[in-house]
């Protein structure tokens, strides 16, 4: 295939996979800004006015980084996941596997609708968190960057998730099991600073961590992690979950018989 071929396959991937989730936007967009409202309600005026500020910072202006890059990691690993095992559940997927098309085409097309839908869902919560806090940010260029890395991580972990997934259950069990623990446990509503040393080492091993601190860095100029260990960190992630992905497709894992 030539390059606007595979140029013209990927966009009409990515047309498909937007289509698809803003057709229903009340299932995907409307949830996690509901969700977060609440999130800024009772942690940020409610249990926030009793905690007081974190390095100079209100408590809601505190969190909010984290509770919008939590709707991104969420929502960019769910549209993926439950898309891409879609594909496989009704052999759809089959077609584009026989095709001429790159692999690596068909993994940047799903990858890039779980973006866009973690793009959308993130502009929209930061939307609504400008009603709940003084929204202001530090540096543009960071936020962008972690905001768009961290989706495409997870919509990466989220095909990956999809490959292996035999059933609908199977595509459930790491985003609560193991997704869901994670993001809690990233420094979203503290510091990891006022944990004891124990757990402040057993929290750097939580990438998650160094994603919301990255990104708190952009909107408010603080952070627990150094940014060019969080940028690397995030970085080297993306490498290796796109190799692992594309190395699954190439093979036929989970998809040929």
């Amino acid at each position: 295939m030539t390059l606007f071929e595979q140029w013209v396959a990927l966009k009409t991937i990515m047309r498909r996979e937007f289509l698809r989730f803003i057709r229903i936007w009340i299932q995907t967009i409307l949830p996690p800004v509901i969700t977060v409202s609440l999130y800024f309600v009772i942690f940020g005026k409610l249990i926030g006015t009793q905690i007081g500020d974190i390095d100079g910072y209100r408590y809601m202006d505190y969190i909010v980084p984290g509770l919008i890059l939590m709707s991104v990691i969420s929502n960019s690993y769910a549209n993926v996941v439950s898309s891409f095992f879609s594909a496989k559940f009704h052999r759809s997927v089959e077609e584009m596997i026989v095709s001429p098309l790159p692999n690596y085409i068909i993994l940047l097309g799903y990858v890039s609708g779980g973006v866009l839908r973690g793009v959308v869902v993130g502009i929209t919560v930061t939307a609504v968190s400008m009603f709940f806090s003084e929204l202001r940010i530090h540096h543009v260029a960071v936020s962008l960057a972690v905001f768009v890395l961290t989706a495409a991580l997870f919509s990466l972990a989220g095909f990956i998730n999809a490959v292996y997934g035999r059933s609908f259950d199977d595509i459930t069990i790491i985003p609560t099991f193991v997704l869901t623990p994670l993001t809690y446990l990233g420094g979203i509503f503290y510091s990891i600073k006022m944990l004891p040393e124990f757990w402040q080492s057993v929290s750097q091993l939580n990438p998650i961590l160094y994603m919301i601190n990255a990104f708190r860095y952009g909107f408010i100029g603080v952070s627990d992690i150094d940014l060019t260990t969080a940028f690397l960190i995030i970085l080297a992630f993306v490498a290796l979950l796109f190799w692992f992905a594309l190395s699954l497709l190439n093979r036929g894992i989970g998809i040929k018989a």
